[in-house]
């Protein structure tokens, strides 16, 4: 019982100390997006954003093609499966073809989903 209680007021100190440490982490931002008196800050923003779309681009674009080699791969997979007659290698083969394809149209779900 003792040990118990020992432990919940060392958990209750770790609550404590962990919601003090967040207070302290908080910090007030100055800043104005209206470009106007404020600093004209959409100017720098725009030179945040633009390298942010390009790497968000070429991430996109490397998953299309990781997922138009997958699709080749287990295409060729599923017909050496299906040569064999080999129904659990084409089950698995035709899973992957799916992943690929997901993978290889990423780009136009995120588009479509405006992203």
């Amino acid at each position: 019982m003792k040990k118990l209680i020992q432990m919940k007021q060392k958990a209750v100190a770790g609550v404590v100390t962990a919601i003090t440490y967040a207070n302290y982490m908080v910090g007030t931002a100055y800043a104005s997006g209206t470009g106007g008196s404020g600093g004209g800050t959409s100017g720098n923003v725009e030179k945040i954003v633009k390298p942010l779309k390009s790497l968000k681009t070429l991430v996109i674009a490397v998953i299309g093609a990781i997922g138009v080699i997958i699709i080749a791969k287990n295409v060729m997979e599923f017909a050496q499966a299906y040569q064999q007659q080999d129904s659990s290698t084409m089950h698995s083969a035709l899973k992957g073809i799916v992943a690929g394809v997901m993978m290889a149209s990423v780009s136009t779900v995120l588009t479509i989903l405006g992203i």
